[in-house]
């Protein structure tokens, strides 16, 4: 279980949007549980050598979406929602779902063609 966060200057994302998946991932995961302490933001600047503003953005995203709480003077924390990381499973499976259907659409499918060949790819798993 790593407490390090890996961003790529390569990756197109901002990296604040970089680090919010990381950490997303980590809870999904089940690496950091309810109430497990994020690093610092100073602490997050310094290792990942991106700006305090940008870890400070990222941040601040979680804690609108409500993946993280931050309490003044103790730091911030996974939050205690019930079931997060199924809830974060769930939000991720919808964003590749949407991303498969524009990209369905966009090579010309209709709704129907592309119902057909998810449950193919679900009948062909069994």
């Amino acid at each position: 279980m790593t407490e390090e966060l890996f961003l790529s200057q390569n990756d197109s994302r901002p990296m604040y949007l970089q680090i919010m998946a990381q950490i997303k991932q980590k809870i999904r995961v089940g690496d950091w549980p309810a109430g497990h302490p994020l690093p610092s933001i100073r602490e997050l600047s310094a290792q990942t050598k991106v700006s305090v503003i940008t870890v400070k953005r990222a941040y601040s995203e979680l804690e609108m979406e409500r993946v993280i709480v931050t309490q003044p003077g103790r730091g911030s924390f996974v939050a205690a929602q019930a079931d997060l990381p199924g809830v974060l499973a769930q939000h991720e499976l919808t964003l590749q779902i949407n991303e498969l259907v524009n990209n369905a659409l966009a090579l010309g499918l209709d709704e129907v063609g592309i119902i057909a060949l998810i449950q193919q790819a679900i009948a062909a798993r069994k």
